[in-house]
């Protein structure tokens, strides 16, 4: 619950927010997490929140825009320091060895993942059915990320450290992997017995047996 906390204040403050907004939100959060946007109705956000129904429809005149309300922060607040900044900062320290660099990928994602768990689960649920959100979501991991992870992979490529594969497979390939694995450690399965380290060395056993050269092995 104190992780839950520091969430909703590190999304909504300095919004200027009244005291039943921060109700609303907060509920809204925790059901769209739990439940779903679509299976939340706002009769249960207004019972969580302990305020009246209306209340939440003087603020928010539809359930849409009370989920964009909860998104746009995300956006502009988590998503830009946390998802993007944080990994663009690994993607420009010098990792001499690409197990190394997707270990420290791979312990930063998770880091945030758990950080984060309640509104990510609700950005990665309404994506698909909220086009605007999933362009606006996408928009700022490809500008902000993904050529600097190609040319990442080509200074690997050029070192003789990664199969000479186009660098946009193997961005797609690794990215795919780490982002599978975190979805289904934290999302799909999170009741499964993992063991975080001995799972993370696997992962990038397998993906550097798809990416790597015969040369380049991670040590056990």
């Amino acid at each position: 619950m104190e992780r839950f906390e520091l969430i909703v204040q590190t999304l909504f403050e300095s919004n200027n927010l009244t005291e039943k907004q921060e109700q609303i939100l907060k509920a809204a959060v925790q059901l769209f997490s739990e439940k779903g946007y679509a299976a939340t109705s706002t009769s249960e956000i207004a019972k969580q929140a302990q305020v009246a129904e209306g209340t939440i429809f003087r603020h928010y005149r539809t359930k849409k825009e009370l989920l964009l309300a909860i998104v746009g922060p995300f956006m502009e607040k988590i998503a830009d320091s946390y998802i993007v900044n944080d990994l663009t900062d690994l993607l420009n320290k010098d990792y001499q060895r690409p197990e190394d660099l997707l270990s420290a990928i791979i312990e930063n994602r998770r880091d945030i993942i758990v950080q984060f768990l309640p509104l990510l689960k609700i950005i990665f649920q309404e994506l698909p059915f909220h086009p605007e959100l999933r362009e606006h979501f996408l928009q700022l991991i490809s500008d902000n990320m993904y050529h600097r992870v190609v040319e990442v992979i080509n200074d690997y490529q050029q070192k003789g450290m990664l199969k000479k594969l186009p660098p946009t497979a193997i961005a797609k390939f690794a990215i795919t992997n780490i982002l599978g694995h975190l979805f289904t450690r934290y999302v799909l399965f999170p009741h499964l017995e993992w063991d975080d380290v001995r799972d993370t060395e696997q992962l990038i056993q397998l993906i550097m047996n798809g990416i790597g050269n015969s040369d380049s092995k991670v040590e056990s």
